[in-house]
């Protein structure tokens, strides 16, 4: 069963790969906030996926965050999601990350839960 308060935090060493500038998104080596997201949504999705019934996942359907600070390769990003909302199949996050203490980003996270066969049915 899918409660408000479910949680989960991810932690990810910032690689080459991780960067604005491997990524596209921006010319400078510094944590992409397409990366950033990425894990943000990682943590969501791992904070109800033991709870999902079989055959059941998550997908992304919203974001909204900021990215206020830089961090360089070699740091450890920690990404945490709160489950605030559920409203049937639609669920609510409140997601953050840090490099260490300092927040880096913050926003909210929409995902449904969807039947995986049926979802893959769509393609």
């Amino acid at each position: 069963m899918l409660e408000k308060g479910l949680r989960y935090t991810v932690r990810k060493q910032v690689g080459a790969a991780d960067t604005a500038l491997a990524m596209g998104s921006g010319d400078m080596e510094v944590f992409a906030t397409p990366a950033m997201v990425a894990l943000m949504e990682h943590a969501a999705m791992r904070a109800v996926a033991a709870r999902l019934s079989a055959g059941s996942t998550t997908v992304g359907a919203e974001m909204s965050t900021s990215h206020i600070r830089p961090s360089a390769p070699g740091a450890v990003v920690t990404a945490e999601a709160e489950l605030v909302a559920v409203e049937e199949r639609k669920l609510t996050f409140r997601v953050a990350a840090f490099d260490g203490d300092r927040m880096i980003g913050q926003g909210t996270h929409v995902r449904y839960v969807v039947d995986r066969d049926r979802f893959l049915s769509k393609l």
